[in-house]
């Protein structure tokens, strides 16, 4: 299989292999494909519970208990504080 990579990506690989300890292309993108198959695997095992909160979110918003559009990003990045 050959892959081609954009410009921004190759730049990234090069990068990922400067700073993060990989020592060739090969050696990224298989720790990049297990995190996907990761990400996945999650994904799958707990798709009730996601699908689940995404109906009540939008059972929420229908209620009209959402946040105003003009208030999210303060809100967020509330949100992004306390968690640091």
């Amino acid at each position: 299989m050959t892959i081609t990579l954009r410009p921004d990506q190759e730049q990234l690989m090069m990068d990922l292999m400067r700073t993060g300890g990989y020592a060739d292309p090969n050696e990224a993108i298989a720790s990049a494909l297990e995190m996907l198959r990761s990400q996945q695997a999650w994904l799958l095992e707990n798709r009730e519970s996601v699908d689940a909160k995404i109906r009540e979110g939008i059972a929420e918003l229908e209620r009209g208990e959402g946040i105003p559009e003009a208030e999210l990003d303060e809100y967020l990045a509330r949100l992004k504080a306390e968690r640091e």
